[in-house]
């Protein structure tokens, strides 16, 4: 997935930028990158590999070259950026977040037009590069976003920094989040409302589904309105978000707590204790132990001071081992207990079946896992939510085909929890992963407990709805 900052002050911005920028680490580990914009109109600007590093260790040595009163920060899993562009519109730098599912019509349509592309990232087109193009296209700043909002299939959420402010502009339906905080001086905005706190910003202003909004150190104009239609990911409050964090207004831990609690308080199997694989699972075991009546204890330690994210490394033997690694089981709690272990999700279901095999070994009489949504049957198609490039990559898929000789047939009873495929599908994950007992939350239960409409929540990967591709 990714993050973005960015601020603009009456002061030296540097130290709120890295960082405010450094609070979006959670959501990627590939790619960091800030740029500043000085009175005298130069731009600094630097990129790092994170992949084997923090952002931190990386960019706090740079600091003092990056002069000036606003910038823009970002972590990225894909491409480098920011991306820096001297044009009709003037020069200005941009950082995104999101997916572009029509790239090649895109990359294919603008060299027709006698464009080209300088920024390859790994050999492909880089998608902030060509949102970046698409923006030249309008007479202004706020046309031209408009332009690249229509053309975009998938999402893109962007900053742009130029001689006037920061441009904020939120993906066409709102996937991804935006919020603008404000203290004595400065205003920032943030993908992640954790990054406020520290920084002395109070929340001021959610953006809207498409909405564009100039932001300067005095406070914050409206460009463009939002549109009508919302379609925030769900998944930000299942994994992504952290615990602090807010979005539409909704707390992450609230929302998985809730989560946690509607499996607790359902759930008929005899249990000693909830636990958690930490970190995502810890809000909904809590919230379980509760809708469950049992006591909460931490029979699986995260070892926080080196390990990132498992499943952030592009290797997946790197993200096994990491996975196996940064979690420490605590034998004392686990010996002869039935316990229930939450987790977000199930992916493609390696690191749950190694750490159920471990918590017998260690002791545990029976391993009971929960998981807060529903099962993943679709890829996500809007903003790379996990590293899976193929169907196939899921658990869910693999038992379709070997259960229909065909991945993608019958989805819509797959995804339906009232159906007997349903409950085929989760007894086959049972079996492979090898666990005493599993259950997933409902899709109601979900956007109970997330507390919008499900009209206004983006659920596409688990039963394959979406609004405008």
């Amino acid at each position: 997935m990714g993050g973005l900052f960015g601020v603009v002050s009456r002061e030296k911005c540097s130290i709120d930028l890295f960082y405010g920028t450094d609070y979006h680490s959670h959501l990627g580990t590939r790619r960091g990158g800030m740029v500043t914009l000085s009175k005298e109109g130069h731009f600094s600007r630097s990129i790092h590999n994170l992949e084997n590093s923090h952002f931190r260790a990386k960019f706090e040595e740079e600091l003092k070259k990056f002069d000036g009163n606003s910038g823009i920060g970002v972590i990225s899993d894909t491409d480098p950026q920011p991306i820096i562009f001297n044009s009709h519109l003037g020069k200005f730098a941009v950082v995104s977040v999101g997916k572009i599912n029509n790239i090649s019509q895109l990359e294919n349509e603008i060299i027709s037009k006698g464009r080209n592309f300088s920024e390859l990232s790994s050999g492909n087109t880089n998608p902030t590069e060509l949102t970046s193009i698409l923006i030249t296209e309008g007479g202004d700043f706020t046309e031209g976003i408009k332009i690249a909002q229509e053309k975009i299939k998938g999402s893109s959420t962007i900053l742009v920094l130029t001689k006037d402010g920061v441009i904020a502009s939120r993906d066409k339906y709102g996937r991804t989040p935006l919020v603008i905080g404000k203290k004595e001086g400065s205003f920032a905005v943030a993908s992640e409302t954790c990054a406020f706190s520290n920084l002395g910003y109070e929340e001021e202003y959610y953006l809207g589904p498409g909405e564009i909004v100039l932001i300067t150190s005095e406070g914050y104009k409206q460009l463009s309105p939002p549109g009508k239609k919302l379609q925030i990911c769900s998944f930000l409050w299942v994994y992504y978000g952290y615990p602090t964090s807010s979005y539409e207004k909704i707390n992450v831990d609230d929302v998985r707590y809730a989560l946690g609690h509607a499996l607790g308080s359902k759930d008929n199997t005899e249990l000693d204790v909830s636990s958690a694989i930490p970190d995502s699972g810890t809000c909904m075991a809590i919230g379980f132990a509760s809708g469950k009546k049992i006591p909460y204890r931490c029979a699986i330690v995260k070892y926080t001071p080196t390990w990132p994210r498992s499943f952030m490394p592009s290797d997946q033997s790197v993200r096994d081992l990491v996975a196996k690694m940064k979690l420490i089981p605590n034998k004392s709690l686990l010996r002869e207990k039935k316990i229930a272990f939450c987790d977000d999700s199930i992916v493609r279901g390696t690191q749950l079946r190694d750490n159920a095999q471990t918590l017998i070994e260690y002791g545990a009489r029976e391993i009971h896992i929960r998981i807060s949504c529903p099962p993943l049957v679709f890829p996500c198609e809007f903003i790379n939510f996990s590293a899976s490039r193929s169907p196939l990559e899921l658990i869910t898929r693999r038992f379709i085909l070997e259960k229909e000789g065909q991945h993608d047939k019958n989805l819509d009873k797959y995804s339906d929890d009232t159906t007997p495929e349903y409950r085929e599908l989760v007894e086959y994950i049972r079996r492979e992963l090898k666990l005493s007992s599993l259950q997933f939350n409902s899709i109601s239960d979900l956007i109970n407990s997330v507390g919008l409409p499900k009209e206004s929540i983006c659920t596409h990967c688990f039963d394959g709805s979406s609004y405008g591709g």
